[in-house]
This record gives C-alpha cells, structure tokens and sequence, in this order.
C-alpha cells in the first residue's frame, strides 16, 4: 500500500517529531557504592543542670559506606530526575575531651551516640553533551531529607532523640554508556545534614539526672561509583 505524498510528508514529520520525545522518556535504574564521609562540627555540649567537669566535652563522627539505588526519570534529553536511596549506614559518634575521660572512668565505650540515617534525595539533573556521546558529564541540584532511627549511646541514658534534618544537595557527576543500555556512572555530592540531639543521662556523682544538648551539623561529602541501565 502506498501513501500519498502529502500524508507520506505527515507521516514523516511525526515520526520526527516523536523520536526526541521518545528518546526523553528513558528511565534509568542506578546501583552502585557509596562512600559517607562526614566532616562534623557541634555546638557543643550544653548539660542541665550545669555539671563543670564535662566543661568543653564533644564529640566527633565517623564515617560509614553503604549501597544505594537510584531511579531516575529522563524528562528531556538533557534534563532528569532522580530518586536516590540507600540502605541506612550507621554513624557513630566518639566523645572527646572530658566526656572521653567519663567513659573511660566507666569503663565503656566512647561511643556516645550512634545512629542509622534514613536519607532520600531527589536531584535534578542537567546533562551536558549530545545524547549519543558515550561519555556525559553531569551537574544536579536537589532536596535531602534525612531521618535518624535505631538511635542508641554507651552512656546510661533514660532519653535519646535526633530531629529529622531538611537541606540542599548539591553533585557533580559523569556516566559512561559501553552498550546500548548498559553504562558506568561517578559522582561526588554534597549534602546539608544538621540534628539536634538531646539525651538525659545518669551520671555517677551527680544525685539528679542531666540533660544533655548538642547540634550536630554532618556536612558530609558522598563519593559513589556504580552501573546503569536504561529502560
């Protein structure tokens, strides 16, 4: 069956003008490792009442590599939207100062606060470079939401809360496409996590319990390399 020339010219215009829109429907699902690393400061520690010994106590985290995945939506060739999640890393705090020399008179560990974070990001993504080009670097910039669960401290606590932290993430990243649908993909990230922590602890020679205080701002950096596909 032949077309006529006018709707033959339809035709073809169509179909040009659906394969950019096709080709901006991709979804790509994302695996790979990441790399926690968190670079903490505190307000300090605040007791109520006021106990002089633990004067200039803090404490320092550490930090935690994990698994994520990621979905994201090619909404334009250049453009996407990505859904990051990971399997909660554990993130331990070490007192220093005074509240080190405490533990250590109680012969427990410096461990004084330790906590899994729960922590989807969603990121828009701008790609550079032409769709078919294997390498692409990219840059994002998104919201983070981080919530702290299975919250626990070598201190004899009656009470331990963290509060959920709201904040901008930031990557730089670049994807390798070594197949149609299969690539490798790095990027770096930063992300605004902060938490006040409160906890109320018994402390040897102090006849009432004591409120503890801090703020703990992460600033951590992400480091994560991994596959893709594309469907």
């Amino acid at each position: 069956m032949t077309i006529a020339a006018p709707y033959a010219a339809a035709v073809a215009a169509l179909v040009a003008l659906s394969c950019p829109a096709a080709s901006a429907q991709d979804n790509v699902l994302k695996a790979g490792v990441t790399r926690y690393d968190t670079h903490s400061k505190t307000s300090g520690l605040s007791t109520d009442p006021a106990v002089p010994t633990l004067a200039g106590s803090d404490a320092e985290t550490g930090d935690a590599t994990t698994v994520i995945v990621v979905y994201e939506r090619l909404l334009t060739p250049s453009l996407g939207a990505e859904l990051v999640l990971g399997w909660p890393p554990r993130i331990d705090a070490r007192a220093t100062g005074p509240l080190a020399g405490l533990t250590q008179q109680l012969g427990i560990s410096n461990t004084v606060l330790s906590a899994k974070n729960v922590s989807p990001t969603l990121l828009v993504n701008y790609y550079f470079g032409d769709p078919a080009n294997a390498w692409r670097p990219y840059v994002g910039a998104g919201v983070n939401y981080t919530r702290f669960s299975g919250i626990r401290s070598s201190l004899p606590v009656s009470k331990l809360t963290m509060s959920d932290s709201w904040g901008p993430a930031v990557q730089v990243g670049i994807g390798y496409a070594f197949a149609r649908q299969w690539g490798m993909f790095a990027s770096v990230a930063r992300i605004w996590v902060e938490s006040d922590v409160e906890a109320v602890v018994n402390l040897p020679a102090v006849p009432v319990p004591v409120t503890v205080r801090t703020t703990v701002d992460f600033r951590p950096w992400t480091y994560t390399a991994g596959v893709y596909y594309r469907f």
